[in-house]
């Protein structure tokens, strides 16, 4: 998955770049547009994110034998990922190749406010994964099998999504710079502070805090449990018993210890969110170390 690109890829297109009323008199930024390591990076990241995501969603549309809740959530996180590459990377590409914004007033509000969705479908999604699980570990008992929850999570990331991204359309606005038309963003310095400190909140530092919250919990539930089955093992060798394989996994389910499956989509999903929280941290610093002249 490639979740740091939502970021990199929205928030860099709008940033500081019209401080005053003046704006219009400030130079492009040539290197900007025309920075070859930088291009040759955004087209690898690009293929990245198309190919990888593209292949998630392949297999598992292909693999019906393991249609399963985890699936659901990866198949989302898959497919807001790879929007991310086709709507912020390869539109950003043909914008630093052409320089000027050719799509005219209506595509830059439109597309802008896309590339925000996309930034928040892929964190939400990642949020809603994390609710599933927490749920699943905690509740393994009343753990509902229907899809209900499973579509009203995803349901409420991508709607949560979409309202978080109308300010975007109010904000982007096609201008000329230089004799050359942008799609551009125009703001005081106070204005920039409160966008990116709002943005900075609500793509970053809440879904984080929710996510190291499920996450916490669920070790310490797992933790927790793990201690009652271990009596059982040792009680079943010595009385030369079943082996626990079939003897203990039979209590543990009627106890509601978590089963090995379980705690296996635990680790998968939580590499995923440390890789989240590691590639977003940094830049969230920076952009707001930025913005406030630090």
């Amino acid at each position: 998955m490639e979740t740091i690109t939502v970021a990199e890829e929205e928030l860099t297109t709008m940033k500081y770049v019209n401080a005053t009323p003046e704006s219009t008199d400030v130079e492009i930024n040539s290197f900007f547009f025309y920075e070859t390591i930088q291009f040759t990076v955004l087209w690898i990241l690009f293929l990245s994110i198309v190919l990888g995501n593209g292949a998630v969603l392949i297999a598992l549309s292909f693999n019906k034998a393991r249609k399963n809740r985890m699936n659901f959530f990866i198949m989302h996180l898959a497919l807001a990922d790879l929007l991310v590459g086709l709507v912020s990377v390869m539109i950003d590409m043909i914008w630093r190749t052409t320089v000027t914004w050719s799509a005219g007033p209506i595509a830059c509000k439109v597309v802008k406010y896309l590339q925000v969705v996309v930034t928040y479908s892929s964190t939400y999604v990642l949020v809603a994964l994390s609710i599933d699980r927490y749920d699943a570990i905690t509740h393994p008992m009343n753990f509902s099998s229907s899809w209900r929850r499973a579509r009203a999570l995803i349901g409420c990331a991508w709607i949560l999504s979409f309202v978080f991204a109308v300010p975007s359309v109010f904000i982007n606005e096609e201008a000329v710079i230089q004799g050359r038309t942008q799609c551009w963003i125009e703001m005081s310095p106070w204005q920039w502070k409160l966008y990116i400190s709002i943005v900075a909140t609500t793509v970053f530092v809440v879904p984080a805090i929710v996510i190291s919250g499920c996450y916490a919990i669920i070790v310490y539930t797992i933790w927790s449990k793990s201690k009652l089955l271990s009596p059982a093992k040792n009680n079943t060798l010595q009385r030369g018993a079943k082996k626990p394989e079939e003897h203990d996994i039979r209590r543990s389910s009627s106890r509601g210890i978590i089963p090995k499956a379980k705690i296996k989509t635990v680790k998968m999903t939580f590499v995923i969110v440390f890789v989240f929280i590691l590639c977003w941290s940094p830049y969230i610093v920076f952009d707001l170390l930025q913005v406030y002249g630090y």
